[in-house]
């Protein structure tokens, strides 16, 4: 299967992923951009420092300069292509990805994603056929910290923080780099866990959809009686959140809580939500009185609806968080001021806020492997006729009472159930009912 994916490139290093491949890129990334000027930035990933290395002799040797700002998170570097007026950029990270991957993100200037429909499959054709133009000029390696200005950016989201107690997993990623800088000018009391730089993620997958990766978290929240517990992911764009009870808060009562608090401060803005986030998330924001705007799963067709449609917040079921005044970009530390934010001015436990918007029951993303994922999306369109069918992303079918949105794996012959309803009894029912369709052979 191919490095390049949908939304970025990713491998195990050095089998898939390595400087070889990783030097063709940097000169493939030039060729396509055709800049003069790239920012590269890294993970805390051990194959990171080799995998930058081959990167940046092959941008330099390919006419362009890179802007080396170092270790940081995927939001840092989106702030840093902006703050610098760079023209494009390039991460060095597997994201969530377990320790022995590795991979690139690439954006245009002010951030713009490259994804597979925008660039991703050029940049691969590039490197697959390894020719490039001689070049005179090499370019040569600028390094700049920025650090500092990214906390006072982050910073500048925040209203009146009480002085809250919050327990913070960083699962020695990124997330220990920004937030000690940024939460030494709040006045939350922190206890930090994982803090520690380390690309052998010694002590759980840097990946807080995976459930076991949160149980330390939980643990140290109730522990602690802390007001509530922050999870960040490798790079720092995803973030998840636990109540003071210890409870996960599903990402899309994040976004109703984000998008609640933001509407007091920007009322009657548009709030974008991915098709697979509970109704809660549309009725939650049209009684703030903002507009609700579904949108297809992952970060490059949320990013480019957002700009679009001038919203200005998106929530995405896995954690991701986006916001028009970062740039149209993801930041999970942005995120969790938003939800600091939120704690404070309401003045109420996180538990009682989560509790007014259990009102309907989701089946969470079940995972079942089909060939022909376009064939039984098909026959799924002829049975459940009668509901409101949409084609936005696979096919969603809404009911008076239940809902349900199938659709395919970019990367895998996989189809994604995601379904809920007004009861638990009705959620299970239609669940196998879908189910038994998709597996049928």
């Amino acid at each position: 299967m191919s490095i390049f994916k949908a939304y970025d490139l990713r491998g195990i290093y050095p089998d898939e992923l390595n400087e070889e491949t990783a030097y063709k890129i940097g000169r493939a990334t030039v060729a396509f951009l055709k800049v003069k000027q790239i920012v590269v930035g890294r993970d805390v990933r051990i194959s990171g420092p080799k995998l930058f290395g081959a990167l940046a002799k092959g941008i330099n040797d390919q006419g362009a300069d890179v802007i080396d700002i170092g270790l940081c998170s995927s939001p840092m570097l989106y702030f840093a292509v902006n703050f610098l007026k760079a023209k494009g950029s390039v991460m060095v990270t597997a994201s969530h990805n377990p320790k022995e991957y590795n991979g690139f993100k690439f954006t245009r200037e002010k951030a713009i994603p490259i994804s597979g429909d925008t660039g991703i499959k050029d940049i691969e054709k590039l490197v697959s056929v390894g020719k490039f133009k001689d070049i005179k000029k090499r370019g040569k390696v600028i390094k700049e910290d920025i650090l500092k200005d990214y906390a006072k950016f982050v910073l500048g989201f925040a209203k009146k923080v009480k002085p809250l107690k919050v327990v913070i997993d960083t699962a020695n990623g990124m997330g220990g780099l920004e937030a000690p800088k940024v939460f030494e000018k709040l006045p939350c009391k922190v206890v930090p866990l994982f803090f520690k730089l380390d690309g052998t993620f010694p002590n759980h997958d840097p990946n807080p959809l995976k459930g076991e990766s949160l149980k330390f978290l939980i643990e140290e929240v109730k522990k602690e009686k802390a007001d509530l517990g922050i999870a960040f992911d490798g790079d720092a764009d995803r973030v998840f959140f636990i109540t003071e009870k210890g409870e996960i808060v599903p990402a899309d009562f994040i976004t109703c809580l984000i998008a609640k608090e933001m509407l007091k401060h920007h009322p009657k803005e548009k709030i974008l939500y991915d098709l697979r986030s509970s109704w809660i998330v549309k009725e939650t924001v049209e009684a703030s009185g903002g507009k609700a705007s579904m949108s297809r799963v992952g970060h490059a067709f949320i990013k480019e609806q957002l700009r679009k449609e001038k919203g200005i917040f998106a929530g995405e079921l896995s954690g991701h968080f986006y916001f028009r005044d970062a740039f149209y970009t993801d930041s999970g530390i942005i995120a969790a001021i938003w939800i600091l934010n939120l704690l404070s001015s309401e003045g109420k436990k996180f538990s009682d806020l989560i509790k007014l918007l259990k009102k309907y029951y989701a089946s969470g993303e079940i995972n079942s492997e089909v060939e022909d994922k376009e064939g039984k999306m098909k026959e799924l369109a002829k049975i459940y006729k009668d509901g409101k069918i949409s084609w936005l992303d696979g096919i969603r079918v809404d009911f008076d009472n239940w809902w349900f949105n199938v659709r395919p794996s970019n990367t895998e012959p996989l189809l994604r159930l995601n379904l809920e309803a007004k009861t638990k009894e009705l959620m299970e029912k239609k669940k196998d009912e879908i189910l038994k369709v998709i597996l049928e052979v």
